[in-house]
């Protein structure tokens, strides 16, 4: 297959972050600069086609090694090859912790952390956040059970998860927006449960922020900083 055979098939979130980790090789290797690397990266995750993928990473040794880009991209599109992607993340256990609690206060789960096979979130006129982003999974199905009262929870999830959502609302509600996207091979389902009453409890999926990406991003708060200071 060549890397002009199917241009127009539409790419997966899969598909932007195998090119994205490309490109962060090619970065520690020197081969881009940050310029390069932060233009390129941006070009990735706004591609919607692999047409529009192949060739931020054509003059890339790393991205032609076992594969072109392209056959690479196509070969994801019969999920033969992403199990590898969650492989180690489901690992069994009791989890981190089972609950979090934000009375006129707040709360916040994320970083490395394990969700347990069940978590319950209480907000009562104040707020959380559980980001899974780089979470471990106690199971490969995990219930948040979200009770937000006059206040809010809100759940991140990254692409890949399968989401369910069953809360009930009353002058509240829940995000259902990003229910029904199919799971990756060997990704957890998350199931969101509870009860909203003036409060809501919402849902995003977000892509994890890598180390170059987090370099990239202190590096612009110092030169606002500098520039502040002048």
């Amino acid at each position: 297959m060549t890397d002009d055979a199917v241009p127009d098939l539409r790419a997966s979130d899969a598909d932007r972050e195998r090119v994205a980790e490309v490109l962060r090789d090619a970065l520690a290797e020197g081969r881009l600069d940050m310029a390069e690397f932060e233009e390129r990266l941006d070009a990735a995750y706004r591609a919607r086609t692999y047409g529009e993928l192949t060739p931020l990473t054509r003059d890339l040794p790393a991205a032609g090694a076992a594969a072109s880009p392209a056959v690479s991209l196509y070969k994801s599109e019969g999920r033969g090859d992403e199990d590898g992607a969650w492989a180690g993340r489901i690992v069994g256990g009791e989890g981190s912790s089972a609950w979090a609690v934000a009375v006129m206060s707040g709360f916040q789960r994320k970083g490395r952390w394990t969700v347990p096979r069940r978590f319950t979130a209480f907000a009562f006129w104040g707020g959380g956040e559980l980001d899974l982003r780089e979470a471990d999974f106690a199971a490969g199905e995990v219930v948040i059970n979200c009770v937000a009262v006059m206040g809010g929870v809100n759940v991140v999830v990254p692409p890949g998860v399968e989401v369910v959502v069953r809360g009930i609302g009353v002058m509240g509600g829940f995000d259902h927006r990003e229910q029904g996207v199919p799971a990756a091979p060997g990704a957890p389902r998350v199931v969101i449960t509870g009860f909203a009453f003036w409060g809501g409890v919402g849902v995003e999926r977000k892509r994890r922020r890598d180390r170059a990406e987090r370099e990239l991003s202190r590096g612009r708060d110092g030169d606002r900083r500098r520039h502040l200071g002048h």
